[in-house]
């Protein structure tokens, strides 16, 4: 299955996006063996920094640092991906300044909601800073009526227990882009949380 086959957006309602520049990630997979999904904020202004972009784009580089950080062999994302670790963004179009408005993470959380009803072994899911909160929120709002995960700073929140549908939900701190070093330790330690997670009762 291709996932920008099954996923996208054609009528780009947002009023702080670029929708010209709106991706999804174009690759073969078997949604079957995907039983951990990381999802970060928005895709990147330059399509060629994306996580599955040829060469060494900057969204894997940062990502296999901490993944590696965390005991994860892996020297590629087909790497993450083989070990059933998929990788997408909350807001699918890259964001025309620094915060993006709650209406749009709203509307593309529509999108989001799609990609995740593709796998069905999910164990875990990973929220990659504030904005996939808000997003994974949204979704949980308009399925359950309530969020998944409650207002309050990361540092606090990420020590508590969520689930959204028998799926183990985890806040954590966004690890593309420039990490802040002060955070860098507890996203390491939220990856090898989610690891123990995925990889329980195989």
């Amino acid at each position: 299955m291709k996932i920008d086959t099954q996923v996208r957006c054609y009528n780009f309602p947002c009023m702080d996006i670029t929708p010209d520049l709106h991706q999804m990630p174009s690759l073969e997979l078997e949604p079957k063996s995907i039983r951990m999904l990381v999802i970060s904020e928005s895709v990147p202004v330059n399509p060629g920094n994306d996580y599955y972009s040829p060469g060494k784009p900057a969204y894997a580089r940062t990502t296999l640092s901490v993944f590696r950080s965390a005991g994860v062999q892996a020297a590629s994302m087909q790497d993450l991906l083989d070990q059933g670790i998929y990788f997408t963004s909350a807001v699918k179009c890259p964001k025309t300044s620094f915060s993006i408005q709650v209406d749009t993470i709203k509307e593309c959380s529509r999108l989001l909601e799609k990609e995740v009803a593709l796998f069905p072994n999910l164990k875990v899911i990973l929220l990659m800073g504030e904005v996939a909160v808000k997003a994974f929120n949204s979704i949980s709002i308009r399925v359950h009526q309530q969020r998944v995960v409650p207002d309050g700073p990361t540092y606090q929140v990420r020590a508590w227990k969520f689930a959204f549908n028998g799926i183990r939900v985890m806040p954590s701190y966004s690890q593309v882009g420039t990490i802040d070093k002060s955070k860098y330790g507890t996203i390491v330690e939220d990856i090898a949380k989610a690891m123990q997670l995925m990889l329980a009762e195989e």
